[in-house]
């Protein structure tokens, strides 16, 4: 008889896996994960006159893939490849490590490729530089009257699909290692979208929290007196990110207009014309993302129990959308610590706590004094509570190695990035061999980039339909490269491809 499939109990990840699979095969494989503009599986099927034959691909194995010191380097596996590339890129920048931990997990990625048509490891040569990085002072008197000096950046790391696309960050931890991690990650992230953008990244060493409004704003002003010469409609679209909210976009687009005479609409284009809609897009659109994998095994988010790191802009639309969906939001972070609801955040009690983040430089622990069910940094860590989902929106590395076993104990079944790399790579590779998944934020994040780079009419539709899209690719290119299961490797190669073979047509740039 016709129908739903009846739910299954996936306790048990080999039967998870197998129905996965039996799914993905009948959808046929991702668009990204043809081989073009080679052909074939292997990537050896001749389409054009100009196309890699199987033997042109042997003789690409006997090239240098890079030249130093006088020395050649040919590879002759996908694994020889991707340690060429990774040397290399330790030699460059050896003092960046959170942005080689990134590299070294991406290129690790794309061994099958290499393994299939050696030409791709040329092509991700390529992404051993990024195509410019800016630097700059940054200066402007505070309100004693005494000058104050941070360091600014932009680095626009590929416009391959079109105009530079990313956030800005403000805070004192902001360095060129972050940053650049940020722009390669950006840049992949907006290929699965189908967008036609690049990726960039930027921002400064300055903490809005510890100055006045006045302060800011002539940061701003004096920011973006440097920025405005490298950024502009068709040529780079900065978008907001980690301390960079309403006050600070209405200043940075001020001072834009009054110095370029390029002009936004209000609510679009270029730094929306100083207006900051749709904050709601990055967290709807991987509470979004999870629900579209989870829907894959059989599954919803409802009525689960979902621990959410963070209290920005992210984080508070995470626990939004968790609610609206059905979901039971656990807790909420700040640098000061956590508050947990045992019984999960209502609506009503949701609209507190956003209440109190609204204030600026307001802690989290406040919110204690309004519930009298919510615990204040007990247990000692976040990730012993137990859970079945973890949506991390808080920073950088916050979830390693011994917090992935804390995870297993506490019955997570599912890590899903909701801020850049939340998740460090020996981190992501522990969570796999605990049967854990993982969804990476170059997949989770895509659909908000989109959505914040567009005129959007219905934000939730939109993104919903985007996630969809961008978990089919992932999940169909994972299988054809024999990755199941891996959102990881199914992202990083499905992004690639379609970067790789744009780059193929512009020739050596």
């Amino acid at each position: 008889p016709s129908g739903p499939e009846p739910r299954r109990d996936f306790s048990n990840n080999k039967a998870m896996w197998a129905a996965v699979g039996r799914r993905t095969s009948r959808r046929g494989l991702s668009s990204l994960a043809r081989m073009t503009p080679t052909g074939g599986v292997h990537g050896s099927s001749p389409l054009r006159p100009s196309a890699v034959s199987s033997s042109n691909s042997r003789q690409w194995r006997d090239k240098p893939l890079l030249k130093f010191d006088g020395r050649e380097q040919y590879f002759k596996t996908g694994n020889e490849a991707v340690r060429i590339l990774v040397e290399e890129a330790k030699r460059r920048d050896g003092d960046k490590a959170l942005y080689l931990a990134q590299f070294e997990a991406l290129m690790s990625s794309l061994t099958p490729v290499f393994d299939r048509a050696p030409r791709y490891a040329w092509l991700a040569k390529i992404f051993l530089e990024p195509e410019r990085s800016i630097e700059f002072r940054v200066s402007f008197l505070d309100d004693s009257g005494s000058v104050r000096t941070h360091r600014g950046y932009r680095i626009q790391y590929s416009s391959t699909l079109g105009p530079y696309e990313g956030p800005l960050h403000l805070g004192a931890e902001v360095t060129s290692d972050n940053l650049k991690s940020m722009a390669l990650g950006t840049t992949f992230g907006n290929a699965l979208t189908g967008a036609r953008l690049g990726g960039a990244a930027g921002g400064a060493n300055f903490d809005p929290s510890r100055s006045s409004d006045a302060e800011i704003q002539r940061f701003c002003q004096s920011y973006m007196t440097e920025l405005h010469k490298y950024i502009g409609p068709g040529t780079d679209m900065p978008s907001h990110g980690l301390a960079v909210g309403r006050a600070e976009v209405g200043y940075l687009y001020g001072h834009y207009k009054r110095i370029s005479n390029n002009y936004s609409r209000h609510g679009r284009d270029l730094l929306w014309g100083g207006t900051l809609p749709r904050v709601e897009a990055y967290g709807y659109a991987a509470v979004h993302f999870a629900k579209h994998a989870l829907a894959e095994r059989g599954d919803d988010l409802r009525g689960k129990r979902c621990v959410v790191t963070g209290s920005g802009k992210t984080a508070l639309a995470v626990a939004d959308r968790l609610i609206a969906l059905g979901a039971l939001p656990l807790t909420l972070t700040d640098t000061s610590g956590f508050v947990y609801e045992p019984d999960g955040i209502s609506q009503a009690k949701f609209q507190k706590l956003h209440q109190i983040k609204q204030e600026r430089g307001a802690r989290i622990g406040r919110y204690i004094l309004a519930s009298t069910t919510a615990k204040y940094n007990d247990p000692d860590s976040i990730f012993q509570i137990p859970c079945d989902l973890v949506f991390a929106a808080a920073d950088s590395s916050e979830i390693d190695v011994d917090q992935a076993h804390l995870l297993a104990d506490a019955g997570c079944k599912f890590v899903v990035d909701a801020a850049h790399a939340p998740v460090t790579p020996a981190a992501s590779r522990a969570l796999k061999k605990l049967g854990i998944l993982h969804a990476p934020y170059k997949a989770t994040l895509a659909a908000g980039a989109y959505v914040g780079a567009h005129d959007v009419l219905d934000v939730p539709k939109t993104i919903d339909d985007l996630t969809a899209k961008v978990y089919s690719d992932v999940a169909k290119t994972a299988v054809e490269y024999n990755q199941r299961g891996d959102l990881n490797a199914g992202t990083n190669i499905a992004s690639f491809l379609q970067l790789a073979n744009v780059m193929d047509a512009h020739g050596a740039i």
